[in-house]
């Protein structure tokens, strides 16, 4: 790909430095900010996702069991897709298959991580007992977060930036970067589109957060507009960048994943809607609560009603045939199936 453009583009005053260094040796350990990016990150997110399932009745870091199996599930998958959607960079002539291994050089992408994560954070779930779509609505804001600060590593990687600008805040990359479009002259700014995605992310988190307060957004429907967030910004960002990219019908792959998150996030806020119009009895699974240490309780952990469906007895039913509805006088604990 190369560009020409003209030298007013070249000499604007005004612009974002990119970072010289991109890691730090610790005697032979080298550590690479884009790597610490992505652990602040997965900090933030255990941390207000603790908070937030907590406040609803959930154990007190619970969170950190359903990590376990989600982060690195969705490190993986992050990798796996972005390998299947960058295959030039990986084989055929003159490449290094290698690299697949070479994580911290760059190279994760968020669909794959979403994918990856929600496959861990099922196992996750089933293994505490907490609703899927509880854990869900409970990351979705840090997950924004954790998006935001990790975009900071490509930043110190110098990767995944936009079109040429002379807009005051261009990023300045290396002239030497192998990345750098050729034809360009040193000094040419471009789009720092890792900065665009920070400040959409930051806002996203504070609308979501004001959102599942004002509207109670609960199974799933939080999660369902953080797709739609982050997906419409991101068919924005990624529709501007010149990294190479596989294109089909005129779109980059991730605009296509992107859409497609729009359109997933609108499918689950409107059938969780339908689904369940009142409110999450608990944010465990029948038959699966917990309560502090000394607590007294005035009935049995498979006692609490799912208020969005009615009363079996109402409807003059023997059994439960909705997995999230369950009384210990109707559907005994040991053959409610998990969420």
């Amino acid at each position: 790909m190369t560009f020409a453009l003209p030298h007013a583009l070249t000499s604007v005053a005004a612009s974002i430095p990119s970072p010289s260094v991109s890691y730090i040796d610790l005697g032979p350990l080298r550590i690479h900010f884009y790597a610490l990016c992505i652990i602040a990150g997965i900090i933030v997110a255990v941390l207000l996702t603790n908070s937030r399932l907590t406040k609803r009745g959930a154990e007190p870091w619970v969170v950190i069991d359903i990590a376990l199996l989600a982060v690195p599930i969705a490190i993986v998958g992050a990798r796996i897709f972005h390998v299947a959607t960058h295959p030039g960079f990986y084989f055929g002539e003159g490449t290094d298959i290698w690299a697949i291994f070479r994580i911290w050089e760059g190279g994760i992408a968020i669909y794959g991580a979403l994918i990856g994560g929600a496959v861990g954070a099922l196992l996750g779930c089933r293994w505490t007992g907490i609703r899927f779509w509880t854990f869900a609505d409970a990351l979705a804001p840090g997950l924004l977060i954790a998006q935001a600060l990790g975009r900071f590593g490509n930043w110190f990687n110098q990767e995944l930036y936009g079109l040429p600008t002379d807009l005051p805040w261009g990023l300045e990359i290396d002239a030497n970067n192998p990345a750098f479009p050729p034809g360009l002259p040193e000094g040419t700014l471009f789009h720092p589109t890792f900065l665009y995605e920070v400040i959409w992310n930051l806002l996203g988190a504070a609308v979501l957060l004001w959102a599942g307060r004002r509207f109670v957004l609960q199974w799933g429907r939080l999660f369902g507009l953080y797709l739609i967030w982050y997906s419409a910004g991101r068919i924005v960002w990624e529709s501007i960048r010149i990294d190479p990219s596989e294109i089909y019908l005129g779109l980059r792959t991730n605009v296509w994943a992107a859409i497609l998150g729009v359109i997933i996030g609108i499918v689950i806020m409107i059938v969780q809607k339908r689904r369940h119009p009142g409110l999450e009895p608990s944010p465990y699974m029948p038959g699966r609560a917990w309560a502090p240490e000394g607590a007294v309780q005035s009935q049995g952990a498979d006692d609490f009603v799912d208020v969005s469906e009615p009363p079996a007895a109402e409807v003059g039913l023997a059994t439960s045939t909705d997995t999230d509805t369950a009384t210990s006088t109707v559907t005994p604990a040991s053959k409610v199936t998990a969420e």
